[in-house]
């Protein structure tokens, strides 16, 4: 493996500031000498490297997204059946380095910003579509196509619903039992008469 660059360091280092800023003052409040001073750099060295507060969150989003289909691509390479490839796709959105109050929160109000922001709101259409296009892909196989979308919907919103409720808890979470429950919900639902 080689070294890391100095750039590629401050530039992830600038990132975990922006996770960590945004969660505690917002996005829309957040300013880059705030974010710079969570990194011990300047404001100067956000706009050296990214440009502006909103190509900030985009490759900080992109890097969020890259942990999430890491996660995905981990869990998938041990699945072997529908069944545990569904549960690949619940675990990985609840993987312990990606299930995280500040990485929750900022994910809320990436949420929030995308449909103002058309960088942002790019990202998102390709993170749902291909969260979508995973359960999907599962569902198929579990379910008569008279209630796959029914339980996509449902499984989808409770995930965002855990998030949702994550980034405004006061208290560490726990990824292990959020992917117990999701899980179970999930069972709920592939039993269900929906």
């Amino acid at each position: 493996m080689g070294r890391k660059r100095i750039r590629d360091i401050r530039h992830q280092e600038l990132i975990d500031a922006t996770i960590l800023a945004v969660h505690q003052r917002g996005y829309a409040v957040v300013t880059m000498t705030e974010i710079a001073n969570l990194a011990g750099a300047s404001a100067a060295s956000i706009n050296y490297y990214f440009g502006s507060k909103e190509k900030l969150m985009e490759a900080t989003m992109r890097r969020l997204m890259t942990m999430l289909k890491e996660a995905m691509l981990e869990r998938y390479s041990a699945a072997e059946t529908p069944h545990e490839r569904l549960m690949a796709v619940l675990d990985a959105n609840f993987a312990d380095r990606l299930y995280t109050i500040e990485q929750c929160s900022l994910w809320v109000q990436f949420w929030g910003s995308a449909p103002y922001v058309p960088r942002l709101a790019r990202l998102h259409q390709i993170n749902r579509a291909r969260v979508t296009s995973h359960f999907r892909a599962e569902l198929s196989a579990l379910l008569p196509q008279s209630r796959r979308e029914t339980v996509r919907i449902a499984l989808q919103s409770y995930m965002d619903g855990v998030w949702l409720e994550a980034a405004q808890s006061a208290v560490a979470l726990d990824p292990e039992q959020a992917r117990y429950e999701a899980r179970k919900v999930a069972n709920l639902l592939l039993k269900s008469d929906v």
